[in-house]
């Protein structure tokens, strides 16, 4: 028995599993990379004012969520609940603003949430994010929504259902915000989400809970209280996104998470998930830079879930294309025949072809099932006998056929028989 496990809300992700997350990884980032985003990484860790001043004193991920640390010099630490603060900060920091407009980064991590652990929702967990910082272009909200419905098609998931809305601007939001503080106020809340009321009244929109979700039938939206400027963007992004042949739901009620968001503002769900139907989203957040002490900067940006993504495309039955860990296996028989049968190994792996060895010294059977095991399409047997021929035998493991290949060409015959 280990003397110890995982934290609780945590996960290891270990292979075969971990093949399919590495994978998603790579789907979600390639389209970004495909269209000029430059990789960022950002520390683990970042000053809790970032936080506070960015995602929002209100928020939950503020005020319930975040992991915070005093160090031994007396700074307040968090553990990053999120990832757009730390990449603008990070931006701003290296004056990447000054230079040409907009920047478009694109980051993969380790994020960090105190909850209530549950299916699709841990206190550490994997996201892929894209950010656009510094242009005020409803073609860049399109872009990005585009790439993330990009990836999803291209890892094959098919119900990923794409919400849309606009949460307006300075100009029009605090309008709607009074007549929604108005409305909100004439409810029966609990005293904590009244105090959520007059701090954050968006937020109330998103709460979960049954008692208050009945009493939300009325609400004033959001939609019916944009500017003319606000209409006009929200309009472009939508003709931009049916041109590219991207479905999407106008979703008046949606709301973020994050106090930050402004104008354009989205959610990809997908129904096979239960209560954590959220796989990604993201949105305009224009004022964010000021927030936290920048110049203005208008931008964009969204996270996915790697975690939720994989659990999608389970729901899905989606087999993943994975590349084979090992295309060949080597089962050596004897001591000199080890030793030859390693240096082919090696040469096969620096040729780029996928390979593994029968370790520990096994016998010829056990070592055969090792081979059977492995997933390998073939195995290379080498005995004493045939070293001293100066062959290799090559076993096709699907078919069962063995063939005599030269030592010095069999990693020649191997490449060209994996093509």
């Amino acid at each position: 028995m280990s003397t110890f496990s995982a934290p609780k809300g945590t996960y290891d992700l270990l292979p075969p599993e971990s093949a399919d997350f590495l994978a998603v990884r790579e789907a979600i980032s390639a389209p970004l990379r495909r269209a000029g985003y430059g990789y960022v990484e950002t520390p683990g860790f970042e000053h809790v004012e970032l936080f506070a001043r960015g995602v929002g004193a209100s928020t939950d991920i503020v005020t319930k969520e975040m992991y915070t640390l005093t160090t031994k010099g007396g700074d307040e630490l968090a553990l990053r609940p999120e990832g757009t603060a730390s990449v603008l900060r990070a931006a701003l920091q290296a004056n990447l603003h000054r230079g040409a407009l907009p920047v478009k980064l694109w980051y993969s991590g380790s994020y960090y949430r105190y909850e209530r652990p549950q299916a699709g929702r841990y206190r550490h967990f994997s996201q892929v994010g894209a950010e656009a910082l510094g242009a005020e272009d409803p073609a860049l909200d399109a872009e990005l929504v585009i790439l993330a419905a990009d990836a999803y098609r291209s890892l094959g998931l098919r119900n990923v259902r794409l919400l849309l809305n606009s949460l307006g601007d300075a100009t029009c939001r605090p309008v709607y915000r009074a007549a929604l503080q108005d409305f909100l106020r004439g409810l029966d809340l609990d005293a904590e989400t009244l105090r959520r009321v007059e701090i954050n009244p968006l937020r109330v929109l998103d709460d979960k809970r049954e008692s208050v979700r009945g009493q939300l039938a009325g609400a004033p939206l959001m939609r019916d209280h944009l500017c003319a400027a606000c209409t006009d963007y929200h309009e472009q992004v939508r003709e931009l996104l049916t041109a590219a042949g991207v479905a999407f739901e106008d979703d008046p009620r949606l709301v973020r998470g994050l106090d930050y968001y402004t104008r354009t503002t989205f959610e990809f769900v997908h129904d096979g998930l239960g209560a954590q139907s959220a796989v990604g989203g993201g949105g305009r957040y224009d004022g964010l830079s000021e927030m936290i002490g920048g110049p203005a900067l208008p931008s964009v940006g969204w996270a996915l879930g790697v975690d939720r993504t994989v659990l999608a495309l389970r729901a899905e039955g989606v087999e993943l294309d994975l590349p084979a860990r090992t295309q060949v296996f080597a089962v050596p028989v004897g001591e000199a025949a080890r030793r030859a049968l390693f240096g082919v190994l090696t040469a096969l792996r620096r040729e780029g072809v996928a390979a593994d060895f029968a370790y520990g010294g096994k016998g010829l059977k056990n070592a055969m099932k090792s081979a059977g095991r492995s997933g390998a399409r073939y195995a290379l047997v080498l005995g004493e006998r045939d070293l001293a021929e100066g062959v290799v035998q090559l076993k096709d493991l699907d078919s069962g056929e063995q063939t005599p290949v030269p030592l010095d060409a069999v990693v020649t015959e191997v490449r060209t028989k994996l093509g």
